[in-house]
Parts: C-alpha cells; sequence; structure tokens
C-alpha cells in the first residue's frame, strides 16, 4: 500500500483494472461499475433518502437510451452517496481506512452498495447488509467473503451466474435471471444494524423493488431479516401479503399478490454465513433445492 505524503490519501491498486484508488473511493473516479460522480446528490437525512429514491424512478434516459437502465444508473448513483446513517457511515469509512491486514494493499469501496445483477430479473435476491470486508472492500454485493463464495457457486451451478467465483467488481461476472439486493446498503457494526438505520434505507430498497416490478416473479430471501425486509417492501409496493404474516423458514415460501400483475412466490433461505454453512445448518443441497425452486416459481411451474 503506498504511503500517504502530507494530505494526500494512500492510494492503492484496484485488484481487477490495476487503476489507483485513495479508501473509501470517491465517486466518479473510475471504479468499475460507479455510477456516482461529483455532481450526484447526497442523501444525508431520511428524508432525503426518500426523495432520492423517487427521483430515481423517473430519471430521464438519453436519446436512444433504455430509460430502464437510466432509472437503475440513477438509483445505484443515489445509492453510493447516501450518508443518512452517521453510525454507519463512521463505521464503513473507519473499516475502509483500518482494512484487514489481508487486503492492506486493496483499496476499498467504503461506501453504500448498490443492487448486482440483471436489471431484469425474476428472482431477485435480497440479504441482510455488506460485509465489513466483503462488499464493503470490493463494492459489489456479497463479493469478497465467504458467504459470497458460497452463494455465487450456488447460483452458477443453477445457471444464474456465468462463473462460480466473484472476486471484485470489474471481474467480469454477470449474472442472468437473477439480481442481488439487501435490506441495508452499508457494512454495520457486528452485522447488526438498528431498527432505525434499516427503516432510513428502506426506499433504496422499495425503489429497486418498483424498478424490477415489470419482471420480478421471486423474492429470495436469505436469512429472517432479508425475509422481513421482503415482506415489508411488498407492503410498501401495495402488494398483498397473507396474515398473520408468513414465517420465516428454510424453505417457507409465501405468494404475494400484486393488484394488475402475476403474483410474486416469496422464498426463505438460510443466510450462506460461515456459522451456518461450517455447521451444516445451511448445506449446498439444501441452496440448490431453493434455487431449484426459486426458478420453477419464475417460470411459472
Amino acid at each position: 500500500m503506498s504511503e500517504e505524503r502530507g494530505d494526500e490519501p494512500a492510494l492503492a491498486p484496484h485488484p481487477i483494472t490495476g487503476a489507483l484508488f485513495p479508501s473509501p473511493v470517491p465517486p466518479g473516479t473510475g471504479w468499475p461499475g460507479d455510477t456516482a460522480d461529483a455532481q450526484t446528490p447526497v442523501a444525508a437525512t431520511a428524508a432525503q433518502v426518500r426523495w432520492r429514491a423517487r427521483e430515481a424512478l423517473t430519471a430521464p434516459a438519453e436519446p436512444a437510451a433504455d430509460g430502464l437502465d437510466a432509472r437503475f444508473d440513477a438509483l445505484d448513483a443515489g445509492i453510493g452517496m447516501c450518508r443518512a446513517c452517521p453510525r454507519l457511515v463512521r463505521w464503513r469509512e473507519e473499516v475502509a481506512v483500518t482494512k484487514r491486514r489481508a487486503f492492506a494493499d486493496e483499496p476499498y469501496w467504503g461506501r453504500p452498495v448498490p443492487g448486482f445483477g440483471d436489471r431484469r430479473a425474476p428472482i431477485v435476491i435480497v440479504g441482510l447488509a455488506p460485509a465489513a470486508h466483503g462488499a464493503n472492500r470490493t463494492g459489489r454485493m456479497f463479493t469478497g467473503d465467504r458467504s459470497g463464495d458460497w452463494l455465487f457457486a450456488a447460483l452458477h451451478r443453477a445457471g444464474l451466474a456465468d462463473r462460480a467465483e466473484s472476486a471484485a467488481a470489474g471481474d467480469g461476472l454477470t449474472l442472468t435471471g437473477a439480481r442481488i439486493v439487501s435490506a441495508v446498503r452499508c457494512a454495520p457494526p457486528a452485522n447488526k444494524p438498528t431498527v432505525a438505520e434499516r427503516d432510513r434505507c428502506a426506499p433504496w430498497l422499495h425503489a429497486e423493488l418498483d424498478l424490477l416490478a415489470g419482471h420480478v416473479r421471486v423474492l429470495l430471501a436469505l436469512g429472517g431479516f432479508g425475509w422481513d425486509a421482503a415482506l415489508r417492501a411488498a407492503t410498501g409496493a401495495g402488494w398483498t401479503v397473507p396474515r398473520p404474516k408468513p414465517r420465516f423458514g428454510h424453505g417457507a415460501r409465501a405468494v404475494l399478490t400484486r393488484p394488475g400483475a402475476d403474483p410474486v412466490t416469496l422464498l426463505g433461505c438460510f443466510h450462506p454465513s460461515q456459522q451456518n454453512t461450517f455447521t451444516g445448518r445451511l448445506t449446498a443441497e439444501m441452496m440448490d433445492q431453493v434455487l431449484a425452486a426459486a426458478r420453477r416459481a419464475a417460470a411459472g411451474d
């Protein structure tokens, strides 16, 4: 890792492109997939998060460009510039500066993490939050930690990812038919966001679900936190959620109905955390079965 000179931040090479970045990574400096720039507005309050999320839904497209992609670009940019949760901002940036020894020579993204994958996906995977030294480092959902290694290997076996390994943003990994989002977009201390942080971040997920509404057929929730976030987002979107509230469990299923549209199947899956995979609570076969069920439901079977 390069040494600091005066007030200049230390720079480190991106593991894929080799371009030099400080940690956290400033917007508009060439990080792979970053749609924000220095002119992207910062959402610093809950009200501004709600406003920026709604604003992204009507983002204009350039002539001959795809309107949906323009709106996704605007949403991703807004997410990447959010500073509405002071505790999470301090934590994610502190981690980006102190780093883990194994990644001391890499730049850390250190900003909120946008969704990743197919923007017209029938299967939307809902996780909890970025890992401090995973997505908070790599800038891509579930990338750079053991949970992500497990998830992307399973997505590859299911035919939803073009490769089994996920290294960092810019490595060429592509998802087809699936998109990964999270309930909270910043890495939280101890992987535990507060209720207030969860609720402040929710408009980003609600907006993303709105953009995906014309294509989504399955919500696959990783863990109870993702399950509850999916139900809240569905309710916020005006979908009908069964009563009493469906309970989370591995393989749990609920049908969410939508006015004037096909229903959406909500599926539960144990989170691919090390605690679950190392203890055998979640096996590769169990995850493969849930993903197979998601593919069948997405096809209308």
